[in-house]
């Protein structure tokens, strides 16, 4: 995808360029459309960078390219200027829910510590007229434990006759997008089906927290800001619990860049605010992450998880050993010189390739691996850690490393709010809910193998 308008006949003629992957695109906002100024004209006049899709299929069909294009700054400030134009029975409830990849971002830009640059963020949302600022870390809670229940269960049922391993993460959506859309069986299968933490954060936003605050699902205008572009694609294949009354969980997605844009030309009054709670909690709760160095480090929590479940065996740090480069590592559980575990951590889709291959071949040797678009992980989401001529911005993303570093980091199991969800919200651990909302089930190729023309 060669910029987020592109139909698939006009993309698969394109040559890559840096011109191209960074095509630009000009926001007007609907106070401009018609011809009056708006409060906040200034802000959705920001100009919005648009690199090519991670999914790596090339493009993106015209329909998916238009219902992209929607998710920008325009849609979502054409919310907020209804909202105080219109009659109050059709205002809209406007949620965002913010990546914690994403508060690295910005406390790193504008030189915060991450609380201070969560709080001015928050404030900022909510001086345009944002109802409520969430963490979608609780989501990822989520996320992880299904993933781990999971990992142990196809552990315990593979076979070379029917293979369950090696499981592969689905939180990437560029991963899943690419497995879905070009390689299909027999990779498919192996994608954990655990949904991502957007597609559960959508759930939790749309359903449990639209019935706490009895609102309808359509009532509420639910936005996330993200690292990465793959997830505005994301939003758009969406099955959360809603759909079936025509509400996606994902209404709008926009880039921490796309967002630092916006603050940096606004000239908007902000009063820094404390992150919301889908409890209702005013209490300003510690900002936390899971144990991975620059994403929601599914390895090092489904590995210690299924070491202790599998082998009675407590791992306490994880020991990272790098192979072909420093974005294809090994951890490994061993016991009287026999591997009990082997998983992998392959981001990039350099190291994605050589993972696919070596499937396809039946020379794979892991259990697990975690895999991801981009090299270097969440934190290097092309949606945020870039120069102005598109290539990462080395020395922003390594501060962001260290911001993010000293975020402290808790256990899935320990958050007392995700088992008390599991019980108010899903009936139970193991309950069909469960499965309903956690999980999803994926599709093989949509157009014929010879249409690709995959490159690295």
């Amino acid at each position: 995808m060669k910029c987020e308008h592109c139909t698939r006949k006009e993309c698969s003629k394109k040559t890559k360029t840096d011109d191209q992957e960074n095509a630009s695109v000009d926001v007007p906002s609907p106070a401009q459309e018609n011809g009056e100024k708006g409060e906040f004209h200034k802000l959705a006049d920001a100009k919005i960078f648009l690199s090519d899709c991670l999914a790596c299929d090339s493009c993106v069909s015209a329909e998916e390219g238009i219902q992209v294009s929607q998710q920008n700054a325009k849609d979502f400030f054409q919310v907020l200027n209804l909202n105080k134009k219109c009659d109050t029975s059709k205002h809209r409830v406007l949620a965002v829910s913010v990546c914690p990849q994403s508060l690295p971002y910005f406390a790193a830009k504008f030189s915060l510590s991450v609380t201070d640059a969560s709080r001015r963020l928050c404030g900022f949302l909510k001086s345009l007229g944002v109802h409520y600022v969430f963490d979608t870390t609780i989501a990822a809670d989520f996320s992880i434990l299904e993933s781990q229940k999971e990992f142990v269960r196809r552990f315990r049922q593979h076979n070379e006759e029917e293979p369950a391993l090696p499981m592969l993460t689905s939180a990437c959506p560029g991963w899943v997008r690419y497995a879905e859309r070009v390689l299909g069986h027999p990779v498919t299968p192996h994608l954990c089906t655990a949904k991502s933490p957007q597609q559960i954060m959508g759930s939790l936003v749309k359903d449990y927290f639209a019935r706490r605050q009895n609102l309808s699902p359509d009532k509420i205008f639910h936005v996330i800001v993200a690292p990465c572009y793959d997830k505005k694609l994301e939003a758009l294949q969406e099955d959360v619990l809603t759909a079936s009354r025509g509400s996606r969980g994902t209404d709008c997605v926009l880039t921490s860049g796309e967002i630092a844009q916006m603050m940096e030309q606004s000239d908007v009054s902000v009063r820094e605010a404390a992150l919301d709670t889908l409890f209702g909690n005013v209490k300003e709760e510690e900002l936390r992450r899971h144990d991975g160095a620059s994403s929601d480090g599914y390895l090092a929590h489904i590995f210690r998880h299924a070491a202790k479940e599998l082998f009675n065996e407590d791992v306490g740090e994880v020991t990272y050993r790098a192979l072909r480069n420093k974005d294809f590592q090994e951890v490994t559980l061993e016991k009287s010189g026999e591997v009990l575990l082997r998983f992998a951590a392959a981001y990039g889709f350099r190291n994605i390739q050589n993972v696919v291959l070596k499937l396809k071949k039946g020379k794979f040797p892991y259990h697990f691996v975690e895999v991801l678009a981009c090299a270097g992980g969440c934190l290097n989401g092309r949606g945020q850690a870039q120069t102005a001529d598109g290539r990462t911005d080395k020395a922003l993303l390594q501060k962001m490393k260290g911001i993010y570093a000293d975020i402290p980091v808790q256990l899935p199991e320990a958050s007392t709010h995700v088992q008390e969800l599991y019980q108010e919200w899903l009936d139970g651990t193991d309950s069909p809910r469960v499965q309903e909302a956690l999980h999803t089930a994926y599709q093989g190729p949509g157009r014929p193998a010879d249409s690709r023309d995959i490159k690295w």
